[in-house]
């Protein structure tokens, strides 16, 4: 997979801060959650748990701790779950109070990931929000094509 572009992001947490969250949530730092922490914070795009797995020191977990750290830190609200449509649940670490709004742009043939920052569909979610009584509304918006490379 190729590595994503990340325009205009802001700046990414230290591992210190990212384990103080974690901290100030009365969890333990241990040494797997450390290093799933740090692999998602150098990465620039989401990952699956076996592409965080295949990243890890040799030995430091299996993938049942990273499935389990991954459903912690998305409880916690540090690491957003992305679909990609092809069946693999993708994460990424998300800022604190849950600021990463952004949607991606997939390539169909060789899976590179281009970030968007711009959100269109905030008026639609207002819209559709008032019109049927809804308060907090979200979504979830990918776009998927061939990239350049690819043509």
């Amino acid at each position: 997979m190729k590595r994503a572009t990340r325009k205009g992001r802001k700046r990414r947490q230290t591992l210190a801060e990212l384990t103080a969250r974690l901290r100030g949530e009365s969890r333990k730092i241990t040494g797997p959650r450390q290093a799933i922490l740090e692999i998602l914070r150098q990465h620039p795009h989401p990952l699956t748990n076996r592409e965080i797995l295949a990243a890890m020191p040799k030995r430091q977990c299996d993938l049942v701790t990273i499935y389990r750290a991954m459903r912690l830190l998305e409880k916690l609200g540090m690491v957003k779950q992305f679909d990609f449509g092809d069946g693999k649940a993708r994460f990424e670490l998300i800022g604190e109070g849950g600021q990463c709004h952004h949607h991606h742009l997939v390539c169909t043939r060789c899976a590179e990931v281009i970030e968007i920052e711009e959100c269109s569909s905030d008026e639609m979610e207002k819209r559709i929000a008032a019109k049927n009584g809804f308060k907090a509304v979200t979504h979830k918006l990918e776009f998927f094509g061939i990239c350049p490379d690819c043509q």
